[in-house]
């Protein structure tokens, strides 16, 4: 007689079914990988109508398109990742590269571009415009940067290689898949074949994180790869070089302010005490209006002058009439090209050395035009033999559009304004240039231009504080520019005594007025500017430049001699 089974027992039995059932479910679902697939249009975020663009390593967000096999990638895409030195004017409708000695136009809607004076034709066109959607041919940008690239369809995709050197690399071991992250539920991107080779991008034990020769960056499992493997990856392209034109001795430069024609008479007995100075910068040239009309004070007899006391001349040119939209003026090719055709002829007839630009408190705004207008001014004053520098403020992060780095490779000089540090509408009193300013900004320039470019600008003046301390008990303070022989006269008349500061290493002293005022002035002399000049040979600097001539006392010269000669 079989013994029955007790209703205890048949729960538990059910219960334990069930649980093994659960347990098995979701043990296979958890090490069961997905057979999802990402579509390429969802992965690279694309429509129909458009081409990803991957460039090295990077799935960017920019957009390309192919048509009839000539591939067309944004405007912004070259600007940003490709060449920076593409230039679109749209009010032109005018595209320009500029090369050291070149600058190339490119019309858009054109199968035709003018480098060298010539026009070139091409079975493509180079500049397409399709509203405010801006299109370059990437054939063309090839031509002038170290990039090669290939197209891949369904869906549409151009793979851009563009860095070149080391990469790590792998052979797939057998066929495998590349997934969007690393792990088994994660969507498939594509699969790999056998001994496919993909780009090592990280490790990441049990996974490895690849690019695929055709855009697609995932991961992969590790055990799916083999020699892993360092390449070097290279490809025949010519760099431009930009050679310039650099003096062997050290620049020892003095700006000096013509205001009337009259003025440049004065050059025999402002220069007569001079020594130790290899180049004279007069501040000959303004723009004047928004067409990028100049004003010149230039004279031939001024510069054979100073040939004849061993100098050379590099003309200035400022930005300072307020009156002038300086954005207007570098953002349009024809006013931009004026201001250096001007320039130029006026260098030209006059028997000028140089030419040195002076353009100040630049607006983000104006900064491509103004970079553009500094490349342009390079191959135009190249070709007619003269030194071309460019005036720019200390580095600061406000001042990052002024694109250093780029003014170091297509100027012969930068020269840093190392003053005003603490200038005329400061709240604070203190110095014009203390020595960890000029340090700062000496450093902060060589992290973008190389030494053999770089001149240290110094003050031949200083600044006189006055603080006074108002009714409500807020405090006034205004200041006075001043040369050296000036500063010296304020301390004699109030009888005061100036002492070294080593935290400035300038000598500084102060005194009170009448009505307790509070004087106070960082003193620019023989001292202060040996240890600032001094810093010239310590960064092995181009040399240094002064502003300006006439606020320096007679026997600065020997100290400029010593440091600069």
């Amino acid at each position: 007689m079989k013994k029955k089974t007790t209703p205890l027992a048949a729960v538990v039995l059910l219960v334990l079914v069930v649980g093994l059932v659960y347990v098995l479910t979701f043990l296979v679902r958890k090490y069961t990988p997905t057979s999802e697939v990402m579509s390429g249009e969802e992965y690279f975020g694309i429509s129909e109508e458009q081409a990803a663009l991957i460039v090295d390593t990077e799935v960017t967000t920019y957009r390309g398109k192919i048509e009839d096999e000539v591939v067309y990638v944004e405007y912004a895409a070259v600007k940003d990742l490709l060449n920076a030195r593409f230039y679109w004017d749209a009010d032109a409708e005018l595209m320009l590269y500029t090369t050291p000695d070149d600058i190339i136009q490119i019309p858009a809607g054109s199968m035709e571009y003018t480098a060298s004076g010539k026009k070139q034709s091409l079975n493509y066109q180079i500049v397409k415009t399709e509203g405010e959607k801006l299109w370059v041919a990437l054939d063309f940008v090839q031509k002038y940067t170290n990039l090669d690239y290939e197209m891949y369809h369904d869906p549409e995709r151009i793979v851009v290689a563009k860095t070149w050197g080391e990469v790590s690399c792998a052979t797939v071991r057998k066929k495998a898949k590349v997934r969007q992250l690393g792990g088994i539920k994660s969507p498939i991107l594509r699969e790999v074949s056998k001994n496919e080779v993909v780009t090592v991008l990280e490790d990441l034990d049990d996974w490895m994180e690849v690019m695929t020769t055709d855009g697609y960056r995932g991961y992969i499992r590790s055990n799916a790869l083999k020699d892993i493997r360092t390449e070097t990856r290279s490809r025949d392209f010519e760099e431009p070089v930009y050679e310039g034109i650099h003096r062997e001795d050290t620049i020892s430069l003095v700006w000096h302010q013509t205001t009337s024609m009259e003025s440049n008479y004065n050059i025999n007995s402002d220069i007569a005490n001079v020594d130790g100075v290899n180049v004279i910068s007069p501040t000959w040239y303004s723009i004047v209006d928004n067409k990028g009309t100049i004003s010149s004070l230039a004279l031939s007899d001024y510069v054979n002058v100073a040939h004849s006391s061993g100098m050379e001349v590099w003309g200035l040119v400022d930005n300072f009439n307020t009156e002038v939209s300086f954005a207007e003026v570098m953002n349009h090719t024809d006013s931009r090209w004026n201001v250096e055709d001007q320039l130029i002829a006026s260098a030209r007839e006059n028997g000028l050395d140089g030419i040195n630009i002076d353009f100040e408190s630049i607006s983000e705004d104006a900064a491509e035009g103004y970079v553009q207008f500094m490349r342009e001014m390079s191959v135009k004053c190249h070709k007619n033999k003269l030194v071309l520098s460019v005036d720019v403020p200390v580095p600061m992060p406000f001042t990052a559009h002024y694109n250093r780095k780029e003014l170091g490779i297509v100027s012969d000089y930068v020269i840093v304004m190392g003053y005003d540090e603490h200038y005329s509408g400061s709240e604070t009193a203190g110095s014009v240039a203390s020595i960890s300013f000029e340090k700062q900004g000496i450093e902060n320039t060589l992290q973008d231009v190389p030494a053999a470019r770089v001149i240290s600008g110094v003050p031949f003046y200083t600044r006189l504080w006055s603080t006074k301390i108002q009714e409500d008990g807020t405090a006034s303070v205004t200041s006075e520019a001043m040369g050296m022989s000036a500063a010296k006269q304020v301390l004699e008349n109030n009888d005061v005594k100036a002492s070294w500061d080593e935290t400035t290493a300038q000598n500084y002293a102060e005194f009170s007025g009448d009505d307790g005022t509070l004087y106070q002035i960082w003193m620019e002399d023989e001292e202060s500017l040996s240890r600032k000049l001094s810093l010239v040979k310590e960064y092995q600097l181009a040399g240094g430049a002064a502003w300006k001539l006439g606020f320096e006392k007679n026997s600065i010269w020997k100290t400029i001699k010593e440091y600069l000669s």
